[in-house]
């Protein structure tokens, strides 16, 4: 990556976020993450330590004013944008579509794709600058759609082929988009709702994080348009 430079990870709090910010600091790379709740955020900075290239600013990515306003800002820190990881979202399921609670679609389809297209919205004429590189986190179990999960499945759906549109509609303008699609993450949260399962098969988030810094990457310039499973235990 290009320097002065640098990386937007939306979702940079959670679990996942988290260790791709870990992972990217650690070589270097300059990073801004929009933040919803103080608290998370100063968490990842004592991760990374006070000597760290990280920015953090608080922003609703919900709103597409909120999402251009980080971006602009996030920007002007790092000089120029090289790649965006858009790791923000959520899941919500279990019960039939008919049982389900009645916000849960909303806040799905906002929580994992409203955000991505605001997101997406707000970063491309920067990226059309100097080109770079946009990873999605999309799902293994959308690809499978199982029962008590339509809201999810549909959210991280259209998450996969909005990658695909965009990187159809950039490929000859020096911008690239790829999807990553984890399975189960081994994470704290998922470990203590599902205390019985078989951890065998999960996928650490350093794993993943060490996929989405190479997709991020000029090392990975062939390729845009890509859903990637990355679901191997790890």
């Amino acid at each position: 990556m290009s320097d002065p430079g640098g990386v937007i990870v939306a979702g940079g709090t959670g679990a996942l976020g988290r260790a791709l910010v870990t992972h990217l600091v650690a070589q270097g790379t300059r990073v801004a993450v929009p933040w919803r709740r103080a608290e998370p955020f100063r968490a990842l900075e004592s991760d990374t330590g006070p000597e760290a290239p990280l920015l953090g600013l608080e922003a609703d990515l919900a709103r597409a004013d909120g999402a251009r306003a980080f971006v602009d800002e996030a920007v002007r820190w790092l000089g120029k944008l090289d790649g965006v990881a858009l790791v923000a979202g959520g899941w919500a399921g279990g019960a039939r579509f008919e049982d389900g609670p009645e916000d849960e679609w909303e806040r799905m389809l906002t929580s994992n794709l409203t955000t991505v297209r605001h997101m997406c919205r707000a970063a491309l004429p920067h990226l059309l600058d100097g080109g770079g590189s946009v990873v999605t986190v999309g799902s293994r179990a959308a690809e499978t759609a199982g029962a008590g999960m339509a809201a999810y499945a549909v959210s991280k759906s259209a998450v996969h082929a909005f990658t695909r549109v965009l990187a159809s509609e950039n490929r000859d303008r020096g911008v690239r988009f790829n999807c990553v699609l984890p399975g189960v993450i081994d994470t704290p949260a998922n470990r203590k709702a599902m205390p019985d399962a078989d951890r065998s098969g999960w996928t650490s988030p350093a794993a993943i994080a060490r996929v989405m810094a190479f997709l991020l990457s000029s090392e990975s310039a062939p390729v845009t348009g890509a859903l990637l499973p990355v679901d191997g235990p790890a």
